[in-house]
């Protein structure tokens, strides 16, 4: 499996060690660095390797950071990429099978190597179940689908399950034009009131 590696500074460590296990179980690595323990801006890092992700270059990503949180927000925000961010292998393992996530976000400053390490084999040896989950993961596509959009396109109008509850209560209006979007629970409430 090709996989794009990058740290900022508070995970260099960790990532070194995550790499040299990837590599040995025969896994093509690409690292985006930090290259060291030196200070730097994630984004830097981060968001290339998320991105080659995003672009079909790589098959998964891991991301690592001092807590996993950031480097997820930015993965999150690209096409085609749901990252996780897992402290422990059950965390791993429902993240491959519930929400076949491709990138792994991991938090150097709180879980060791060992137990990184684990995370990083479970979620690349846990396949994704299918079934209903399949169906949920296809609602998310189509959330993302929907908000995909060229720059300098105006934000568009979202309706959501509240809004329709709020215009059913308050006996209100819902005005919707070529750019609204409507969530997929919107429409599948339509779809029974029918």
């Amino acid at each position: 499996m090709k996989i794009s590696l990058a740290s900022d500074h508070a995970g260099f460590d960790l990532k070194c060690e995550v790499k040299s296990v990837l590599e040995g179980l025969n896994h093509q690595v690409e690292d985006f660095g930090t290259n060291s323990a030196d200070s730097v801006d994630y984004p830097d890092y981060i968001y290339p390797a998320a991105l080659a992700l995003s672009e079909g270059k790589v098959d998964r990503a891991i991301l690592i950071d001092g807590a996993g949180y950031p480097s997820a927000a930015i993965a999150n925000m690209l096409p085609g990429v749901s990252a996780a961010v897992c402290f422990d292998t059950v965390c791993a393992s429902l993240a491959r099978q519930h929400s076949n996530t491709n990138a792994l976000c991991l938090g150097g400053k709180l879980i060791g190597s060992l137990l990184a390490t684990e995370i990083c084999k479970v979620w690349l040896e846990t396949g994704f179940l299918g079934g209903k989950y399949a169906k949920r993961l296809e609602k998310v596509r189509e959330i993302e689908r929907r908000h995909l959009r060229p720059p300098g396109m105006n934000p568009r109008k979202v309706i959501t399950l509240q809004d329709l509850k709020a215009a059913f209560e308050n006996r209100e209006p819902l005005f919707m034009d070529e750019n609204t979007i409507v969530t997929p629970s919107v429409l599948d409430a339509i779809r029974d009131l029918r």
